[in-house]
């Protein structure tokens, strides 16, 4: 039987989020070699607290060796046509203080050590080992699953870039279906280096924003990405293991997360009242905390985005339990649109 993760680190929290069910309404196309895809959202209003100062994006808070460089400030236009002034952010494309890595389990008698995670959005974290790939199909109550060689228990790992390649896309080829998906951060050249544009102060939108295939930045300088397309790599029967921290490497996104496992938090768990530890920013510039307070509990009273407002952080997100595969289920401010990958919040579609 498969075990959750609840014991591998502490970090994975066996805590299920509140239910999005209805928030998340679907995905939307993308041209990514892994097929993510960003999600569409209702449109509904969200109200955000004006009364309450607003604290933006703070350099200062990006781990050391996160950044290539200093962030600059820069002229720019948000997804309304208003033009302000937002912060320019460029990444290493590597964490700065967590490891890559393990992804696929080698074997069927691997050990979680020897692996990562699988998240597929319904609230479970599980230890992607090899009673894992073993129990893939009572898992998914489907016998084709049939991810290694019977003879020797090796698993079938994408171990080439042009395996990577041809397996981490949507129509995914018949000589790698039932095969675990892992990409190598050396077909990227180590680390895809990106670009953020992200409104110094944040501008709140008129009607709630879906999410395109960036949803932000970690701390440690990696891409929040949008929730992976679960349906369609199960229906190719492969799975596209996480590491321990949420992330896996694509060959157009080279790595970036899908959810939150404790790896992007500030250090501490918590903040000085007990709050959750600020993890990343959006892209409309509103900090993204964690799940959960210093008692273990999740904040009630969130808004369909995720967020809320309190007198020291004004507004925020909070991230989304591992297992629901996400951070945040829309953008309550405005984007800079104009930017390749980054999303049209104030009720215009991704760009």
């Amino acid at each position: 039987m498969t075990r959750h993760s609840t014991r591998k680190h502490s970090r994975l929290l066996a805590v299920t989020a509140l239910s999005l069910a209805g928030i998340v309404a679907g995905a939307c196309s993308s041209d990514n070699d892994d097929g993510d895809t960003g999600s569409s959202t209702p449109d509904v209003d969200v109200d955000v607290d004006v009364d309450v100062e607003i604290s933006g994006l703070d350099p200062d808070k990006f781990v050391n060796g996160a950044l290539a460089s200093a962030p600059t400030i820069v002229d720019c236009t948000l997804s309304d046509g208003t033009e302000t002034t937002c912060h320019e952010i460029v990444t290493v494309g590597v964490p700065a203080d967590a490891a890559v890595g393990p992804f696929c389990p080698p074997n069927i008698n691997s050990t979680s050590d020897e692996a990562g995670i699988w998240l597929d959005g319904t609230g479970i974290v599980y230890e992607a080992n090899g009673d894992f790939i073993l129990d893939l199909p009572n898992i998914y109550g489907d016998s084709n699953w049939q991810l290694y060689d019977v003879n020797t228990g090796d698993v079938n790992i994408t171990d080439t870039q042009e395996a990577c390649e041809l397996a981490a896309n949507p129509n995914v080829d018949e000589a790698y279906q039932n095969h675990c998906v892992e990409c190598s951060l050396d077909y990227v050249d180590g680390g895809l280096s990106q670009t953020f544009t992200i409104p110094v102060t944040p501008v709140p939108a008129d009607t709630i924003g879906q999410l395109s295939q960036q949803v932000g930045i970690s701390l440690n300088g990696i891409q929040l990405a949008a929730p992976a397309p679960v349906a369609n790599i199960l229906a190719a029967y492969t799975i596209a293991a996480f590491d321990d921290c949420g992330g896996h490497v694509n060959p157009n996104e080279g790595y970036h997360y899908h959810a939150a496992t404790g790896c992007t938090e500030a250090s501490g768990a918590v903040e000085a009242d007990g709050h959750a530890s600020l993890l990343g920013y959006a892209l409309d510039g509103y900090g993204i905390y964690g799940e959960l307070d210093s008692d273990g509990n999740a904040t009630d009273g969130l808004d369909p985005c995720r967020g809320i407002s309190d007198d020291i952080r004004g507004y925020h997100y909070h991230a989304t339990s591992a297992g629901e595969n996400m951070f945040i289920g829309c953008f309550t401010g405005k984007t800079v649109a104009s930017e390749e990958g980054q999303g049209g919040p104030g009720g215009g579609p991704p760009q």
